[in-house]
């Protein structure tokens, strides 16, 4: 099996090597989580979808851990959907479906790359492990139908099908009302009719939401999601009367988004007012036409700089929902040098042990640089209170391979004093990629009252493909 080529530490040993410790001994760069903010993330979603009565697929490609897929799926008797980008991410969970499964929830299992030759071997070893509803594919071109059959006749499995509508993106998926939809359409009622798979449902995915700057964008680029799904739901009725089919959308803006429609009252301004009404009428069309729907995302439990840039949900007064102390995952990192009067106009850099390879090379539109300062072990900082695009504090402004050059954002006169051999904490720009260049995760958890730096547990991350 693949994941025997990408062994991950044993867990046991992280924990006898950090658990107690606290940051400031531990070496850097270091991948560091907060469980109170991570939980609290993870319990607004599901408390949004339940309230909203709409259905739930964590995406998992975030953090690759099994520790943060259960809360991401929460606890109780409903269904564990869950979303992969990587086999071995899917090869990794199927132990904690089954043993959802054994407790008599439902599980299924996505793997969200349109389907491939070269895929077909695993993933019907992980459709026949999970057995009847348990993988769910995905496909966006008639070519991709021959590993559907594959993997039917390899596993003995039906596999379910989700259809990839492109709605703008254009990075995957066929787009709405044309012909190659219509041929894709076509092809899969074929399979189903011969018992091959099951025509589970339409999916898309708004990578370009992160172009949102407010409430209202994200909002309408979550309707604009469901209506291009709507359109194809009907196009598949028309062609064969089929009603049940699941309308899956989200990226993180615009799944976060939903949360706004808890709270839309007196002091909701017009503009989001209206783009809420106009989702609300759009659900309800999808819901009348006797489709389900479906919401997904990954990067919400930990957040980052690209999600606080987006502004998908209120910031500040009585309805804040997104902060920057909801922010759950940072980098720690060392200053290794100082260089007084060697940044623009004569501004003070320094050296940080975290470049390219801790921190990832993902642009945030907000702002030019690759990550920002936390407050942690400033005692002059403190938390932000306006957005990236204001935000006039410690930012890397410059990296290489193992390099990250800090640079100050505001005024001269008010650079703040770093010291060699202090340890900061760095917001990356993009969760997904900060990630990848670390093994494990630390363990912290700040509601712990006077322990907020101590490692409370280690989570070993899934390498490989």
């Amino acid at each position: 099996m693949t994941t025997r080529l990408y062994p991950h530490p044993s867990k046991e040993e992280l924990i006898k090597q950090y658990v107690g410790k606290s940051l400031a001994d531990v070496p850097t760069p270091s991948a560091v989580l907060d469980l109170s903010k991570l939980k609290a993330n993870c319990d607004r979603m599901l408390e949004a979808v339940d309230t909203l009565d709409i259905g739930w697929r964590a995406h998992i490609k975030t953090h690759k851990t099994t520790e943060l897929t259960r809360l991401q799926v929460g606890e109780g008797n409903g269904p564990a959907n869950i979303i992969v980008s990587t086999l071995i991410e899917g090869e990794e969970i199927v132990p904690l479906l089954l043993e959802y499964k054994q407790k008599g929830r439902a599980v299924n299992l996505l793997y969200s790359f349109p389907v491939t030759p070269a895929a077909v071997e695993r993933l019907a070893s992980m459709g026949r492990v999970l057995g009847p509803g348990g993988l769910c594919l995905m496909v966006d071109h008639p070519h991709q139908l021959a590993s559907v059959v594959a993997i039917k006749e390899e596993s003995g499995v039906a596999p379910l099908i989700f259809l990839k509508i492109d709605m703008g993106g254009h990075r995957a998926g066929v787009a709405p009302n044309s012909a190659a939809a219509s041929e894709l359409i076509s092809g899969i009622l074929s399979l189903e009719s011969q018992s091959i798979c099951v025509f589970h449902g339409l999916y898309s995915h708004a990578g370009q939401s992160y172009s949102s700057s407010n409430r209202s964008d994200a909002l309408d680029f979550l309707r604009q999601e469901f209506e291009a799904l709507l359109v194809t739901a009907e196009t598949v009725h028309a062609t064969s009367g089929r009603k049940s089919l699941v309308l899956s959308v989200g990226a993180t803006p615009t799944t976060t988004s939903i949360r706004n429609l808890l709270i839309e009252n007196e002091v909701t301004p017009a503009a989001e007012s209206n783009a809420i009404s106009a989702l609300k009428a759009t659900l309800q069309t999808i819901r009348d036409l006797g489709c389900s729907l479906e919401i997904h995302a990954g990067v919400y439990p930990t957040l980052d700089v690209q999600q606080m840039a987006t502004h998908a949900l209120p910031t500040s007064g009585p309805n804040a929902m997104l902060q920057w102390s909801d922010i759950a995952f940072t980098i720690l990192a060392e200053v290794a040098s100082l260089y007084p009067g060697r940044g623009a106009s004569g501004k003070t850099e320094a050296l940080v042990g975290a470049g390219v390879i801790a921190m990832g090379r993902e642009p945030c539109k907000a702002y030019p640089g690759w990550g920002m300062l936390s407050p942690w072990n400033r005692p002059e900082a403190s938390m932000p209170t306006v957005g990236p695009e204001q935000h006039a504090g410690w930012q890397l402004g410059r990296l290489s391979q193992e390099h990250g050059i800090l640079v100050w954002a505001g005024e001269e006169k008010d650079v703040e004093a770093l010291k060699v051999g202090q340890k900061v904490r760095i917001w990356p720009n993009h969760a997904c990629i900060a990630g990848v260049g670390f093994s494990w995760y630390l363990i912290v958890d700040s509601s712990l009252e006077g322990r907020e730096d101590e490692i409370i547990d280690v989570w070993p991350r899934w390498r490989g493909w």
